[in-house]
């Protein structure tokens, strides 16, 4: 081969694609397969072109029901990755464990890819039995690992507070009898308001019963008016209960979140949570606020949880769900480069070298076809991710 290179310099050497990679999102509560928008891409680009001779692979696992108990969203979770595995080797040529896969799930669907990552570990025949499908990442994106922020429901309160005197004040001077009934069914259970199909957004919804109807109360019937934005349903809520029920046992979540500490230490599955951070606002917001709780200081945990701030955002909620659009997050660029600087350092890790002179994802520059949005002044890699 070199003395062929060397008698002709222009002969073109194909590398060999030593490594398949597939990075699975997995979207959360109520979420659809367009919740991560455009990042699966952008990422796969960049990955491309910083991890040599692999073949990169992002796919979004299609929309599931968020509603039962999360055991039935494992197992569904676990079939679909499993089949996917075995049709991406088979096609590449490979035996078992040609495919490294890393799981990445926004909200709710960290908790899945946990639970799946646990299953799969538990499901050897022994502990020195090599992991397949071979998962070396467990990336989340403000997973509520340890449970929701209790701030979100106070500021969703009040935001419940402010719609309801607006609608009020609205129904009274201008709709009349209709504002009257439009009251009446939302503040009836026996004849609740049709709960939207999808969309984001509905997490004020089951906080609102999972804390008592404190919201539902308080914002009974004028806030019918504003219940597209604020997801308040009754039926909503209490048909989704029981999968967002897993956020209120502690004991559970510390052992989940146990369980990833030790897994990356003892399985080399790279875990990290990337959580919504939004600074103090002047005469609004005397602290920072985040919407999942965080590790205590200090302890085993707390490393893993990575900053993510956004600055956008008027809320913990907008952040949390405006995560993956640069228009609603002005960490996007930031987020999409550490993302990839974890898995790269993942897959590299699992090659047991550490290449020398690679270039670093925060210096790849976008494909042509990959179009800036609108409002970009520099053609520059970063601004693509915004």
């Amino acid at each position: 081969m070199s003395s062929d290179t060397e008698a002709n310099p222009g002969l073109a050497v194909v590398p060999v694609i030593s490594d398949l990679l597939i990075v699975v999102f997995i979207h959360g509560f109520k979420g659809t397969d367009e919740t991560f928008s455009a990042f699966p891409d952008r990422l796969r680009h960049i990955l491309s072109e910083t991890i040599t001779s692999v073949s990169v692979e992002c796919t979004v696992f299609p929309a599931y029901q968020t509603k039962g108990d999360l055991v039935e969203a494992v197992i569904k979770f676990s079939d679909w990755l499993t089949t996917l595995t075995v049709e991406r080797e088979v096609a590449s040529g490979g035996g078992a464990g040609k495919a490294k896969i890393v799981l990445c799930g926004h909200s709710m669907g960290g908790l899945l890819a946990a639970d799946t990552l646990q299953e799969f570990i538990k499901g050897r025949p022994d502990a020195d039995a090599p992991l397949w499908p071979k998962i070396i990442g467990c990336i989340a994106f403000d997973t509520p690992y340890l449970g929701l922020h209790p701030g979100i429901f106070k500021n969703s309160a009040t935001k419940a507070i402010e719609y309801a005197q607006t609608a009020r004040a609205v129904g009274g001077s201008l709709l009349g009898a209709f504002a009257g009934l439009g009251a009446s069914k939302a503040a009836n259970p026996a004849a609740p308001a049709t709960p939207p199909a999808s969309g984001w957004g509905k997490w004020a919804g089951t906080a609102a019963y999972a804390a008592g109807g404190a919201l539902l109360a308080g914002a009974a019937g004028a806030t019918y008016y504003k219940r597209d934005d604020l997801n308040l349903g009754y039926t909503w809520a209490t048909d989704h209960m029981k999968y967002v029920g897993h956020l209120w046992d502690a004991d559970a979540l510390n052992r989940r979140v146990d369980f990833l500490v030790n897994a990356e230490a003892q399985e080399g599955v790279v875990f990290r949570n990337f959580y919504t951070y939004l600074p103090p606002t002047p005469l609004l917001h005397d602290s920072v606020r985040t919407f999942i709780v965080l590790p205590k200081k200090k302890t085993p945990a707390e490393p893993y949880f990575i900053l993510a701030r956004n600055g956008l955002a008027p809320d913990e909620l907008e952040a949390h769900t405006g995560m993956f659009s640069g228009k609603t997050n002005d960490g996007y660029y930031d987020l999409g480069l550490q993302t990839a600087e974890l898995i790269r350092d993942a897959v590299y890790k699992h090659r047991s070298a550490v290449p020398v002179n690679e270039e670093s994802p925060s210096t790849i520059k976008p494909t042509e076809n990959q179009q800036e949005p609108l409002g970009a002044t520099t053609s520059e890699w970063g601004s693509e991710w915004r």
